[in-house]
């Protein structure tokens, strides 16, 4: 996968891959300013936590290099700019980190001036989107030992390179499978309403030539009947401090269905996704999304006009549910998340 997300200092834009039009366009998205990266995290232009906390990041830079620094008021400016950004998204929880991490830089220096903030905040977030990437790697070679030659692994919605800086999370695993040698067949769920298995995993695997299938998602229950799926990867928008995962709607269903039919269900998410101030899944707000994600197919309507529509964004998997949760510092038991909440 080529890099989807694209940051110009010298000019002070972010070229964000357009996630709406995949696969058949490749179009690129221009956001120069916080307003548009707000519309860009709101309208899936780019998804997935890891994404969205380096979009985030980016969009801290954007906000400094709009703000006028003739202006007594600048520094309030910046602040309530930074503030409606990290409202944009309630559950992926990478978003308030980055921007958190963005402040912790300008806290540390309160008295810098406006210039030498964009400065600091160019060279912060450029790091972030490296140090996504490098997470990923050793995440992706954490989480291939668990995987055997021939296996075929099954995800739910796209936690690969698009949903993340680079290299991707659950994809990350299974690239770094097929790296090491072992054959790997990916099953992508079409993840409804927006379909980023069906258009993003399916998208990313066949453009590195890993073999990947698209399945229904209500087939789930067949296939692993059948004795098709040896394991289930997923991302993760936040896991709380006892292990519990929000992941994208239909998750829960998969981790259900796997523990009925002993497939091990992981979840690979860096540290950055991890709460540890939101003590269980009952805590994750879950975003709830418009209702003409599920009444369309692009401009076509397929429900009654006037039919209610419910469109939760994410559920939670419980942490019985998760057979290891796989992290930058190695494979880990649900449980023993909490022994890191010091360094984190």
């Amino acid at each position: 996968m080529h890099p989807h997300i694209r940051f110009t200092p010298e000019n002070n834009e972010l070229h964000l891959l357009d996630q709406r039009l995949l696969p058949g366009q490749e179009e690129w998205f221009i956001c120069r300013t916080a307003k548009d990266i707000i519309f860009a995290l709101q309208e899936m232009v780019v998804r997935g936590a890891p994404a969205i906390g380096v979009t985030a990041a980016y969009g801290c830079c954007l906000v400094a290099a709009t703000a006028d620094p003739v202006s007594p008021g600048w520094s309030r400016q910046v602040d309530q700019e930074l503030n409606a950004l990290a409202a944009t998204r309630p559950t992926a929880v990478n978003l308030t980190w980055a921007v958190d991490q963005m402040r912790r830089v300008w806290r540390d220096r309160p008295h810098m001036s406006l210039e030498d903030l964009r400065q600091v905040w160019t060279e912060q977030a450029m790091a972030l989107h490296r140090q996504d990437e490098a997470n990923n790697r050793t995440m992706g070679v954490h989480g291939a030992t668990l995987l055997r030659d021939n296996d075929t692994v099954m995800t739910h919605c796209n936690a690969g390179a698009l949903a993340t800086g680079a290299y991707g999370t659950a994809l990350g695993v299974i690239r770094a499978a097929v790296e090491a040698g072992k054959r790997i067949h990916v099953l992508a769920n079409e993840t409804r309403p927006f379909l980023q298995g069906a258009r993003l995993t399916a998208y990313e695997l066949s453009k590195d030539n890993i073999p990947v299938t698209v399945c229904c998602d209500n087939a789930v229950g067949l296939l692993m009947t059948r004795g098709m799926v040896q394991a289930v990867i997923v991302g993760a928008d936040r896991v709380a401090a006892n292990g519990d995962a929000a992941n994208k709607i239909g998750t829960y269903t998969v981790a259900v269905l796997a523990k009925r039919h002993n497939v091990p269900f992981y979840v690979a998410a860096p540290f950055s996704t991890i709460d540890f101030a939101t003590a269980s899944g009952a805590d994750i707000p879950i975003e709830k999304r418009t209702p003409r994600e599920v009444t369309h197919i692009q401009d076509k309507m397929i429900t009654p006009p006037g039919v209610p529509v419910l469109n939760f964004a994410f559920d939670v998997t419980p942490a019985e549910l998760i057979a290891a949760i796989i992290t930058e510092k190695g494979v880990l038991k649900p449980d023993q998340l909490i022994s890191f909440r010091s360094e984190f």
